[in-house]
């Protein structure tokens, strides 16, 4: 007698609303968009919560791809999952992440990187696997941004761009460590490796800038020096690590010169959190020869290259480029969010508004105006 297999039921379309960026600048229009099932390897989240993040702000404004659906740092819960999924099951917890980690390429397996080859930084809009869109309205696609596209009340990802995490853990803080906290404190920790007794430089006093100056508290830097020019972030800069605060409009000499004056001949490191190369060539100039250190974080606006003497070079200083901190997601995030747990690292005090889906256009004017660290944008009520 032939027995029949039981018949497993595929996930359907998700009609649900999102935040529809139509053009570079304009403001997001809450739409009824269709969400696709997880194609093989892939995952379905319904999004929890998520948090405005500065590139966000800057890819709205000048990349041409367009209609498209913003965020990338987020929690949420896993609706369905795609066939060959191991790793999640519906009801997981889940941390989304910008890039992946495949776990087979040569960068993963080098044990010098966290730049995958096979789900690194995706920046045509489409899924990693087929080149193609998850999001649409009548028939139209949407595209997606950095393989995430968290600004939906559904979303969905690669499954090796997303990070199982316990079910206590609060989603609306949390969200903070699949991009900037972690960013910040990877750069500070993975790629500076900051030494106790240093001293430390940090241009532009964002949650990026703002979690180097944790990761280098937390090292035993002795010296935290922080540059902005608003003046209203440097009493703030102080809870997270800052030691001295300098806004380059209140000075008349070249603000590399004041960072060597004040550190003896140059800073041990310095952190370029701004997305400014013009500023990169500063940060250099403020390193001490010998062993000085720069490290760049920002995403430019314009001007991608960065030019410096070549003497600066020579006489030892070194320019490095940190993405996502060096932290490779799925290896490292957990242990981050076990130090959050274990209060051994500060998340919520850089959450400094939560607002209603609603009202992300409103998240998007505070960060342009700078009177926001992180916006966590509630996708329910």
């Amino acid at each position: 007698m032939q027995m029949s297999l039981p018949c497993v039921k595929q996930p359907d379309v998700i009609t649900c609303k999102a935040a529809v960026a139509w053009g570079a600048g304009k403001p997001l229009v809450i739409e009824e968009v269709n969400v696709n099932p997880p194609q093989a390897m892939e995952i379905r989240i319904k999004v929890v919560c998520t948090s405005l993040c500065r590139s966000d702000i800057t890819a709205w404004e000048s990349q041409a791809i367009f209609p498209r659906i913003f965020g990338h740092e987020a929690t949420g819960i896993v609706e369905s999952v795609g066939q060959g999924v191991t790793e999640f099951t519906e009801g997981d917890h889940v941390l989304t992440v910008f890039i992946g980690e495949c776990g087979k390429c040569r960068q993963c397996t080098s044990g010098k990187s966290n730049i995958c080859e096979v789900l690194g930084l995706e920046r045509r809009g489409v899924m990693h696997c087929d080149q193609r869109t998850r999001f649409s309205i009548n028939g139209e696609p949407i595209y997606h941004y950095c393989a995430v596209s968290s600004f939906s009340e559904y979303t969905v990802v690669h499954s090796g761009c997303a990070v199982k995490i316990s079910s206590v853990v609060p989603l609306e803080k949390v969200c903070l460590l699949s991009c900037g906290v972690a960013a910040g404190l990877g750069a500070a920790w993975n790629v500076a490796d900051i030494s106790n007794g240093s001293s430390v430089v940090i241009f532009g006093l964002g949650t990026v800038g703002l979690s180097v100056a944790q990761g280098a508290k937390l090292r035993g830097a002795s010296q935290i020096i922080g540059v902005d020019t608003n003046p209203e972030k440097g009493e703030n800069a102080k809870a997270f690590g800052i030691t001295a605060f300098i806004n380059p409009h209140d000075s008349k000499d070249p603000i590399q010169q004041v960072i060597k004056n004040l550190t003896g001949g140059g800073a041990d490191y310095s952190f370029e959190c701004i997305g400014d190369t013009g500023m990169v060539t500063t940060a250099l100039q403020a390193c001490c020869d010998g062993w000085g250190l720069t490290v760049t974080l920002g995403v430019p606006k314009v001007k991608p290259e960065v030019t410096a003497h070549y003497g600066i070079f020579l006489t030892g200083r070194t320019l490095k480029g940190s993405l996502f901190g060096g932290w490779k997601p799925k290896s490292h995030l957990p242990s981050l969010v076990d130090m959050y747990t274990k209060k051994e690292i500060q998340v919520d005090e850089y959450i400094t508004h939560n607002l209603p889906f609603e009202d992300v256009n409103k998240a998007f004017n505070l960060m342009r105006e700078g009177k926001c660290l992180r916006c966590v944008i509630h996708m329910a009520k």
